[in-house]
Protein backbone atom coordinates (compact mmCIF):
# COMPACT_ATOMS: atom_id res chain seq x y z
CA UNK A 1 0.00 0.00 0.00
CA UNK A 2 1.17 3.55 -1.15
CA UNK A 3 0.52 6.52 1.07
CA UNK A 4 -1.23 9.92 -0.65
CA UNK A 5 0.54 13.72 0.08
CA UNK A 6 0.01 17.26 0.50
CA UNK A 7 2.39 19.93 0.01
CA UNK A 8 2.13 23.06 -0.45
CA UNK A 9 3.86 24.50 -3.67
CA UNK A 10 3.96 28.18 -2.98
CA UNK A 11 5.10 30.32 0.18
CA UNK A 12 2.95 27.91 3.06
CA UNK A 13 -0.56 29.59 3.93
CA UNK A 14 -2.15 27.99 1.07
CA UNK A 15 -4.87 25.95 2.48
CA UNK A 16 -3.66 22.92 3.38
CA UNK A 17 -5.91 22.06 6.50
CA UNK A 18 -8.92 22.31 4.81
CA UNK A 19 -7.58 19.86 2.47
CA UNK A 20 -6.20 17.48 4.76
CA UNK A 21 -9.04 18.13 6.77
CA UNK A 22 -11.40 16.85 4.27
CA UNK A 23 -9.16 14.26 2.57
CA UNK A 24 -8.42 12.49 6.43
CA UNK A 25 -11.79 11.82 6.80
CA UNK A 26 -11.26 8.50 4.38
CA UNK A 27 -7.89 7.80 5.95
CA UNK A 28 -6.99 5.86 8.53
CA UNK A 29 -4.01 7.79 9.77
CA UNK A 30 -2.99 11.23 8.66
CA UNK A 31 1.02 12.07 9.30
CA UNK A 32 2.85 15.41 9.43
CA UNK A 33 6.33 14.56 8.71
CA UNK A 34 8.68 18.39 8.86
CA UNK A 35 8.52 21.72 10.39
CA UNK A 36 7.22 23.02 14.08
CA UNK A 37 4.41 24.54 15.54
CA UNK A 38 5.89 27.98 13.12
CA UNK A 39 3.28 26.50 10.83
CA UNK A 40 -0.54 26.80 11.25
CA UNK A 41 -3.26 24.92 9.62
CA UNK A 42 -6.68 26.90 10.05
CA UNK A 43 -9.89 24.58 9.19
CA UNK A 44 -13.50 26.00 8.99
CA UNK A 45 -16.11 23.04 10.20
CA UNK A 46 -20.10 23.68 10.13
CA UNK A 47 -18.77 27.71 11.38
CA UNK A 48 -16.05 26.51 13.46
CA UNK A 49 -12.68 27.23 13.21
CA UNK A 50 -9.92 25.52 14.37
CA UNK A 51 -6.26 26.64 14.35
CA UNK A 52 -3.66 23.59 14.21
CA UNK A 53 -0.02 23.95 14.68
CA UNK A 54 1.77 20.67 15.29
CA UNK A 55 -1.32 18.06 15.58
CA UNK A 56 -1.88 16.57 12.02
CA UNK A 57 -5.55 18.40 10.78
CA UNK A 58 -6.65 14.23 10.98
CA UNK A 59 -7.69 15.17 14.24
CA UNK A 60 -11.10 16.09 13.30
CA UNK A 61 -11.93 12.37 12.11
CA UNK A 62 -12.57 10.62 15.49
CA UNK A 63 -11.33 7.39 13.54
CA UNK A 64 -8.59 8.71 12.10
CA UNK A 65 -4.72 8.02 13.81
CA UNK A 66 -2.53 11.26 13.79
CA UNK A 67 1.27 11.02 13.90
CA UNK A 68 3.79 13.87 14.60
CA UNK A 69 6.95 12.24 12.61
CA UNK A 70 10.77 12.04 13.76
CA UNK A 71 11.35 15.00 11.04
CA UNK A 72 9.32 17.17 12.87
CA UNK A 73 10.88 19.70 15.77
CA UNK A 74 8.45 19.72 18.68
CA UNK A 75 7.76 22.38 21.40
CA UNK A 76 6.78 20.02 24.14
CA UNK A 77 4.66 23.45 25.89
CA UNK A 78 2.92 24.43 22.56
CA UNK A 79 1.82 20.50 22.08
CA UNK A 80 1.03 20.12 25.54
CA UNK A 81 -1.13 23.73 24.90
CA UNK A 82 -2.75 22.67 21.73
CA UNK A 83 -3.54 19.09 23.14
CA UNK A 84 -5.92 20.48 25.32
CA UNK A 85 -8.40 21.79 22.35
CA UNK A 86 -9.23 17.65 22.29
CA UNK A 87 -10.24 14.99 24.35
CA UNK A 88 -9.69 11.40 24.07
CA UNK A 89 -6.38 11.54 22.50
CA UNK A 90 -5.41 8.77 24.04
CA UNK A 91 -4.72 6.28 21.19
CA UNK A 92 -5.63 8.31 18.43
CA UNK A 93 -2.21 10.60 18.48
CA UNK A 94 1.05 9.42 18.84
CA UNK A 95 4.74 11.31 19.03
CA UNK A 96 8.12 9.89 17.56
CA UNK A 97 10.15 9.58 20.41
CA UNK A 98 12.91 10.54 18.17
CA UNK A 99 11.45 14.03 17.23
CA UNK A 100 14.08 16.80 18.69
CA UNK A 101 12.53 18.99 20.77
CA UNK A 102 12.35 22.82 20.80
CA UNK A 103 13.43 24.01 24.42
CA UNK A 104 13.28 27.58 26.08
CA UNK A 105 17.29 28.18 24.65
CA UNK A 106 16.26 27.43 21.56
CA UNK A 107 13.45 30.04 21.66
CA UNK A 108 15.49 32.60 22.78
CA UNK A 109 18.18 32.41 20.68
CA UNK A 110 16.08 32.41 17.48
CA UNK A 111 14.38 36.05 18.85
CA UNK A 112 17.99 37.41 19.96
CA UNK A 113 19.87 36.56 16.38
CA UNK A 114 17.08 37.94 14.74
CA UNK A 115 16.90 41.00 16.29
CA UNK A 116 20.47 41.51 16.01
CA UNK A 117 19.97 40.98 12.03
CA UNK A 118 18.22 44.25 11.83
CA UNK A 119 17.04 45.51 8.27
CA UNK A 120 18.43 42.09 7.48
CA UNK A 121 16.14 39.37 9.43
CA UNK A 122 14.77 37.06 7.49
CA UNK A 123 11.22 37.18 9.13
CA UNK A 124 11.25 33.67 11.35
CA UNK A 125 8.05 33.12 13.88
CA UNK A 126 11.03 33.20 16.79
CA UNK A 127 9.49 30.04 17.64
CA UNK A 128 13.25 28.58 18.10
CA UNK A 129 12.72 26.41 15.15
CA UNK A 130 15.48 27.19 13.48
CA UNK A 131 18.04 27.03 16.09
CA UNK A 132 16.06 23.43 17.02
CA UNK A 133 17.20 22.16 13.59
CA UNK A 134 20.47 23.26 14.45
CA UNK A 135 21.11 21.72 17.20
CA UNK A 136 19.97 18.04 15.62
CA UNK A 137 22.56 19.01 12.91
CA UNK A 138 25.12 19.85 14.95
CA UNK A 139 24.23 16.90 17.14
CA UNK A 140 23.84 18.66 20.33
CA UNK A 141 20.20 18.59 20.25
CA UNK A 142 17.78 16.63 22.25
CA UNK A 143 15.05 14.10 21.37
CA UNK A 144 11.41 13.41 22.84
CA UNK A 145 12.61 10.06 24.33
CA UNK A 146 14.86 11.32 26.70
CA UNK A 147 11.88 12.23 28.57
CA UNK A 148 12.16 9.26 29.70
CA UNK A 149 15.35 10.09 32.24
CA UNK A 150 14.28 13.87 32.98
CA UNK A 151 17.49 13.65 35.49
CA UNK A 152 20.13 12.69 32.84
CA UNK A 153 18.54 14.83 30.04
CA UNK A 154 18.55 18.10 32.98
CA UNK A 155 22.25 16.91 34.12
CA UNK A 156 22.88 17.31 30.06
CA UNK A 157 21.05 20.37 29.20
CA UNK A 158 23.10 22.00 32.37
CA UNK A 159 26.40 21.03 31.07
CA UNK A 160 25.90 22.34 27.23
CA UNK A 161 24.63 25.61 29.22
CA UNK A 162 27.88 25.73 30.63
CA UNK A 163 29.86 24.92 27.94
CA UNK A 164 28.27 27.36 25.93
CA UNK A 165 28.19 30.01 28.51
CA UNK A 166 29.97 33.07 26.79
CA UNK A 167 27.41 32.85 23.82
CA UNK A 168 24.59 33.06 26.17
CA UNK A 169 25.98 35.69 27.64
CA UNK A 170 26.66 37.63 24.52
CA UNK A 171 23.22 37.00 23.87
CA UNK A 172 22.25 37.57 27.21
CA UNK A 173 19.90 34.56 27.51
CA UNK A 174 19.27 34.01 31.24
CA UNK A 175 19.50 30.02 31.54
CA UNK A 176 17.70 28.51 34.01
CA UNK A 177 19.11 26.14 37.16
CA UNK A 178 19.20 22.35 37.86
CA UNK A 179 16.12 22.48 39.59
CA UNK A 180 14.16 24.65 37.68
CA UNK A 181 15.13 22.89 34.63
CA UNK A 182 13.92 19.66 36.29
CA UNK A 183 10.70 20.99 37.29
CA UNK A 184 9.99 21.80 33.27
CA UNK A 185 11.29 18.84 31.83
CA UNK A 186 9.23 16.49 34.62
CA UNK A 187 5.85 18.44 33.74
CA UNK A 188 6.10 17.48 29.86
CA UNK A 189 7.14 14.04 30.66
CA UNK A 190 4.00 13.71 33.42
CA UNK A 191 1.96 14.67 29.97
CA UNK A 192 3.81 13.40 26.94
CA UNK A 193 5.23 10.07 27.86
CA UNK A 194 2.14 8.37 27.36
CA UNK A 195 2.20 9.41 23.37
CA UNK A 196 5.55 8.61 22.45
CA UNK A 197 6.07 5.85 20.37
CA UNK A 198 8.65 4.28 17.47
CA UNK A 199 6.79 5.85 14.60
CA UNK A 200 8.41 4.64 11.52
CA UNK A 201 7.75 0.94 12.66
CA UNK A 202 4.01 2.42 13.18
CA UNK A 203 3.62 3.86 9.82
CA UNK A 204 5.23 0.71 8.12
CA UNK A 205 2.84 -1.62 10.02
CA UNK A 206 -0.10 0.92 8.72
CA UNK A 207 1.32 0.00 5.52
CA UNK A 208 1.68 -3.98 5.56
CA UNK A 209 -2.23 -3.73 7.02
CA UNK A 210 -3.14 -2.07 3.78
CA UNK A 211 -4.13 0.75 5.59
CA UNK A 212 -4.68 4.24 3.88
CA UNK A 213 -1.80 6.67 5.20
CA UNK A 214 -2.00 10.43 4.17
CA UNK A 215 0.93 12.43 4.57
CA UNK A 216 0.54 16.22 5.99
CA UNK A 217 3.76 18.91 4.73
CA UNK A 218 4.00 22.26 6.49
CA UNK A 219 5.04 25.81 5.06
CA UNK A 220 5.28 26.03 1.44
CA UNK A 221 8.15 24.43 -1.42
CA UNK A 222 9.63 27.83 -1.74
CA UNK A 223 10.46 27.98 1.76
CA UNK A 224 12.56 24.65 1.56
CA UNK A 225 15.85 24.89 2.96
CA UNK A 226 17.41 23.78 -0.14
CA UNK A 227 15.10 24.36 -3.09
CA UNK A 228 13.21 27.55 -1.86
CA UNK A 229 14.63 31.24 -1.75
CA UNK A 230 17.68 31.01 0.45
CA UNK A 231 18.18 32.37 2.82
CA UNK A 232 14.76 33.37 3.33
CA UNK A 233 13.53 29.75 3.78
CA UNK A 234 12.17 27.54 6.94
CA UNK A 235 14.91 25.06 8.03
CA UNK A 236 13.67 22.24 7.04
CA UNK A 237 12.85 19.82 3.74
CA UNK A 238 9.21 21.21 3.22
CA UNK A 239 8.92 19.32 -0.44
CA UNK A 240 7.46 15.24 -0.96
CA UNK A 241 10.76 14.32 -0.69
CA UNK A 242 11.37 15.43 2.57
CA UNK A 243 8.39 13.18 3.73
CA UNK A 244 10.67 10.02 3.48
CA UNK A 245 13.04 11.63 5.86
CA UNK A 246 10.79 12.93 8.27
CA UNK A 247 8.81 9.50 8.89
CA UNK A 248 10.81 6.92 8.27
CA UNK A 249 9.54 6.01 4.84
CA UNK A 250 11.34 4.61 1.48
CA UNK A 251 10.46 6.76 -2.34
CA UNK A 252 8.29 3.62 -3.13
CA UNK A 253 5.77 4.29 -0.28
CA UNK A 254 4.63 7.28 -2.23
CA UNK A 255 1.67 7.49 -3.81
CA UNK A 256 -0.40 10.08 -5.25
CA UNK A 257 1.03 13.91 -4.32
CA UNK A 258 -1.32 16.57 -4.38
CA UNK A 259 0.28 19.92 -4.45
CA UNK A 260 -2.02 23.38 -2.76
CA UNK A 261 -1.85 26.51 -4.29
CA UNK A 262 -3.91 29.39 -3.45
CA UNK A 263 -5.29 30.89 -6.64
CA UNK A 264 -3.19 34.07 -5.78
CA UNK A 265 0.10 34.42 -3.70
CA UNK A 266 1.04 35.43 -0.06
CA UNK A 267 3.95 35.49 1.66
CA UNK A 268 5.35 36.25 5.29
CA UNK A 269 8.41 36.96 6.67
CA UNK A 270 10.94 38.61 4.34
CA UNK A 271 12.13 37.34 1.05
CA UNK A 272 11.63 37.71 -2.97
CA UNK A 273 7.87 37.61 -4.20
CA UNK A 274 7.81 38.84 -7.91
CA UNK A 275 4.43 39.39 -8.25
CA UNK A 276 3.55 41.40 -4.68
CA UNK A 277 0.76 43.43 -5.35
CA UNK A 278 1.44 47.16 -3.33
CA UNK A 279 -1.69 48.72 -4.38
CA UNK A 280 -4.99 48.67 -3.79
CA UNK A 281 -5.71 45.47 -5.44
CA UNK A 282 -2.82 43.62 -2.93
CA UNK A 283 -4.85 45.02 -0.44
CA UNK A 284 -8.04 43.62 -1.54
CA UNK A 285 -6.46 40.25 -1.36
CA UNK A 286 -5.29 40.78 1.93
CA UNK A 287 -8.45 42.00 3.49
CA UNK A 288 -11.00 39.69 1.33
CA UNK A 289 -8.86 36.56 2.20
CA UNK A 290 -8.46 37.16 5.80
CA UNK A 291 -4.46 37.15 4.96
CA UNK A 292 -2.85 37.12 8.76
CA UNK A 293 -1.16 34.36 9.87
CA UNK A 294 -2.36 31.66 11.87
CA UNK A 295 0.40 30.85 13.79
CA UNK A 296 1.63 34.70 14.64
CA UNK A 297 -1.22 37.19 13.26
CA UNK A 298 1.47 38.56 10.89
CA UNK A 299 -0.19 40.65 7.97
CA UNK A 300 0.64 38.75 4.70
CA UNK A 301 2.15 40.18 1.29
CA UNK A 302 -0.58 39.16 -1.31
CA UNK A 303 0.28 39.56 -4.72
CA UNK A 304 -0.72 37.36 -8.15
CA UNK A 305 -0.77 34.24 -8.78
CA UNK A 306 3.46 32.87 -10.16
CA UNK A 307 3.10 30.36 -12.50
CA UNK A 308 6.54 30.02 -13.10
CA UNK A 309 6.92 29.46 -9.59
CA UNK A 310 4.03 26.92 -9.41
CA UNK A 311 5.72 25.23 -12.19
CA UNK A 312 8.93 24.27 -10.80
CA UNK A 313 7.08 23.41 -7.81
CA UNK A 314 4.58 21.10 -9.14
CA UNK A 315 7.43 19.37 -11.07
CA UNK A 316 10.11 19.38 -7.82
CA UNK A 317 7.10 17.48 -5.54
CA UNK A 318 6.09 15.20 -8.17
CA UNK A 319 2.61 16.65 -8.31
CA UNK A 320 -0.19 14.50 -9.77
CA UNK A 321 -3.21 17.14 -9.06
CA UNK A 322 -3.16 20.55 -7.96
CA UNK A 323 -5.66 21.64 -5.64
CA UNK A 324 -6.97 25.43 -6.35
CA UNK A 325 -7.54 27.01 -2.54
CA UNK A 326 -10.11 30.62 -1.96
CA UNK A 327 -10.98 30.86 -5.61
CA UNK A 328 -13.44 33.13 -4.13
CA UNK A 329 -11.24 35.61 -3.04
CA UNK A 330 -11.20 36.51 -6.11
CA UNK A 331 -14.67 37.03 -6.48
CA UNK A 332 -15.25 40.82 -7.78
CA UNK A 333 -12.46 41.78 -9.63
CA UNK A 334 -12.72 42.94 -13.17
CA UNK A 335 -9.62 41.91 -14.03
CA UNK A 336 -7.38 38.85 -12.43
CA UNK A 337 -3.40 38.30 -13.41
CA UNK A 338 -1.54 35.40 -14.17
CA UNK A 339 2.68 35.88 -13.83
CA UNK A 340 3.10 33.30 -16.89
CA UNK A 341 7.41 34.15 -17.07
CA UNK A 342 9.83 36.71 -16.22
CA UNK A 343 11.63 39.63 -17.40
CA UNK A 344 15.15 39.51 -16.52
CA UNK A 345 17.61 41.93 -18.30
CA UNK A 346 15.24 42.61 -20.59
CA UNK A 347 14.91 39.06 -21.28
CA UNK A 348 11.88 36.41 -20.78
CA UNK A 349 12.72 33.75 -18.53
CA UNK A 350 9.83 31.26 -18.26
CA UNK A 351 12.18 29.06 -15.58
CA UNK A 352 12.54 29.96 -12.27
CA UNK A 353 16.19 31.21 -11.44
CA UNK A 354 18.33 31.35 -8.09
CA UNK A 355 18.00 34.79 -7.04
CA UNK A 356 14.97 36.16 -7.56
CA UNK A 357 15.57 39.80 -7.34
CA UNK A 358 15.38 42.68 -10.05
CA UNK A 359 12.70 40.36 -12.08
CA UNK A 360 9.77 42.04 -13.39
CA UNK A 361 6.89 39.03 -14.08
CA UNK A 362 5.04 39.29 -16.98
CA UNK A 363 1.35 39.19 -16.78
CA UNK A 364 -1.72 37.73 -18.92
CA UNK A 365 -5.29 39.07 -17.59
CA UNK A 366 -7.95 37.51 -17.66
CA UNK A 367 -11.70 38.64 -16.85
CA UNK A 368 -13.11 38.02 -13.82
CA UNK A 369 -16.40 36.69 -12.16
CA UNK A 370 -19.08 37.64 -9.61
CA UNK A 371 -19.05 35.15 -6.67
CA UNK A 372 -17.62 31.61 -6.99
CA UNK A 373 -18.98 31.19 -3.09
CA UNK A 374 -20.86 27.78 -2.37
CA UNK A 375 -20.41 26.11 -5.41
CA UNK A 376 -19.60 22.51 -5.21
CA UNK A 377 -20.32 21.51 -8.95
CA UNK A 378 -17.73 22.61 -11.84
CA UNK A 379 -20.62 23.41 -14.04
CA UNK A 380 -22.09 25.57 -11.45
CA UNK A 381 -18.64 27.72 -11.59
CA UNK A 382 -19.03 31.15 -13.89
CA UNK A 383 -17.29 30.59 -17.41
CA UNK A 384 -14.73 33.03 -16.58
CA UNK A 385 -13.64 31.28 -13.27
CA UNK A 386 -13.79 27.84 -15.57
CA UNK A 387 -11.35 30.23 -17.92
CA UNK A 388 -9.26 30.89 -15.42
CA UNK A 389 -9.17 26.96 -13.91
CA UNK A 390 -8.04 26.14 -17.68
CA UNK A 391 -5.35 28.74 -17.48
CA UNK A 392 -4.07 27.61 -14.85
CA UNK A 393 -3.45 24.24 -15.99
CA UNK A 394 -1.81 25.21 -19.36
CA UNK A 395 0.74 27.48 -17.25
CA UNK A 396 1.89 25.54 -14.92
CA UNK A 397 1.39 22.14 -16.87
CA UNK A 398 -0.26 19.99 -13.83
CA UNK A 399 -4.19 19.44 -13.81
CA UNK A 400 -6.27 21.24 -11.32
CA UNK A 401 -8.24 18.09 -9.34
CA UNK A 402 -9.65 20.37 -6.78
CA UNK A 403 -10.99 23.66 -5.96
CA UNK A 404 -11.93 25.47 -2.71
CA UNK A 405 -14.92 27.95 -3.21
CA UNK A 406 -15.58 29.00 0.65
CA UNK A 407 -13.38 28.33 3.93
CA UNK A 408 -15.69 25.38 4.74
CA UNK A 409 -15.03 21.81 4.31
CA UNK A 410 -17.97 21.13 1.88
CA UNK A 411 -17.32 23.99 -0.24
CA UNK A 412 -14.82 22.25 -2.18
CA UNK A 413 -15.56 20.74 -5.86
CA UNK A 414 -13.55 17.52 -6.97
CA UNK A 415 -12.60 17.04 -10.47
Amino acid sequence: MKTDLIVGIQWGDEGKGKIVDMMAQNYDAVCRYQGGHNAGHTIWVDGIRYALHLIPSGVLNPKAINIIGNGVVVCPEALIKEMKQFENLQGRLFVSDKAHMILNHHIAIDNAKEKLRGDKAIGTTGRGIGPSYGSKIERSGHRLGELRDTKKLANSLIEFYDENRALFNALCIVTPNFDELKKELDDYASVLLPYLADTTEMVWGLLDDKKRVLLEGAQGTLLDIDHGTYPYVTSSSTISAGACIGLGLSPKDIGKVTGIAKAYCTRVGNGPFPTEDFGNEGQMLRDKGNEYGTSTGRPRRCGWFDAVACRYASRINGCDQLAIMKLDVLDGFDTIKICVAYEIDGKRVETLPQDLNNIKPIYESMTGWDSVVGCRKYEDLPQSAKDYIRKLEEVTGTKVGIISTSPDRKDTILL
